[in-house]
């Protein structure tokens, strides 16, 4: 039977040597990484072009250019939806990083493994903030391997040999010390809210079905099992989420794609086509192509 509560605790795989990372994520280089997870590390996101939409704590967000956002460590969360425009900076602290800087009480809230709610923590700058913040983020990168590989790699090399790398870890670190520290402070200085979208508990249900590798079913099994009507399901799914539900499905399908294709084994792309659960290569070569501006083949032989 299929666990509806079963969470993912991701490994980052960062050497010891470094107290983080920071990387600027792209759609349009960057795989979807659509499962529901957490890990040991704090998140933080800036978005600094197109939107994002993240559930979490049973909510759906969406965040525009200019949101600050942060993911806690024991806080499940799922990218589900960002524009194919989309632009956005990931950093990530280590626990032993925070414990280091973290010692008046203001940063005392740096410490909780959730924020209240389970909900996601986040405002949105202004220009001039957003402006600063950028520059700053921009001379923490200076030094970090090229930035189609990290976004190839998701920046840390989710199911794949990769590990983040950059020339200066004493300059990263002392980078990533600030850039914390500051941002916190201006956290703390907002009452910004952004407007959430409570998921019905069929839709939640849904989600979870739909990010695990076992389940093949139908829309027809999907909404059976979730309690509604084919139609229902759909209309509720796409008000709730934000996205149609078969865009959705897609882009798990896209996300699992990747994951097969970079495997040890170095299956071919139809292997993974079929793995990841399109029904057919032109299914797949529509999806890649919309998400990515071309063909499947041209991208990958860039990517080698």
């Amino acid at each position: 039977m299929l666990s509806y509560f079963a969470h993912v605790l991701q490994d980052l795989k960062l050497d010891p040597v470094y107290d983080g990372f920071l990387f600027l994520a792209e759609s349009a280089r960057n795989p979807p990484s659509l499962r529901s997870h957490h890990h040991a590390e704090l998140e933080l996101n800036i978005v600094a072009r197109g939107t994002v939409t993240y559930v979490a704590g049973g909510q759906r967000l969406t965040f525009s250019p200019r949101s600050l956002l942060w993911m806690f460590p024991s806080q499940e969360h799922q990218l589900v939806d960002r524009t194919n425009d989309a632009q956005y900076y990931v950093a990530v602290f280590k626990p032993d990083l925070i414990a280091r800087s973290c010692h008046g009480e203001v940063y005392k809230g740096l410490k909780r493994k959730k924020s209240e709610g389970g909900r996601v923590l986040h405002t949105v700058l202004d220009p001039e903030t957003f402006g600063f913040l950028r520059r700053m983020m921009a001379d923490i990168m200076d030094g970090s391997i090229d930035p189609d590989i990290l976004n190839r790699e998701a920046g840390f090399g989710v199911g794949s040999d990769f590990r983040y790398r950059h020339d200066d870890p004493d300059g990263l670190n002392a980078g990533l010390h600030h850039l914390l520290l500051l941002c916190w402070r201006i956290q703390q200085s907002c009452t910004t809210r952004q407007s959430s979208v409570s998921l019905h508990p069929s839709i939640s249900k849904a989600i979870t079905l739909l990010g695990n590798d076992s389940w093949s079913g139908s829309l027809g099994h999907l909404s059976k099992e979730c309690g509604l009507s084919e139609a229902h399901f759909s209309r509720i799914f796409a008000r709730q989420v934000g996205v149609p539900l078969s865009r959705y499905r897609n882009s798990l399908r896209l996300a699992r794609f990747w994951e097969y294709f970079r495997r040890p084994a170095k299956p071919t792309i139809l292997e993974a086509v079929y793995a990841a659960g399109f029904g057919s290569y032109a299914q797949f070569y529509k999806v890649f192509a919309d998400a990515y501006g071309e063909g499947p083949r041209a991208c990958l032989r860039l990517r080698d």
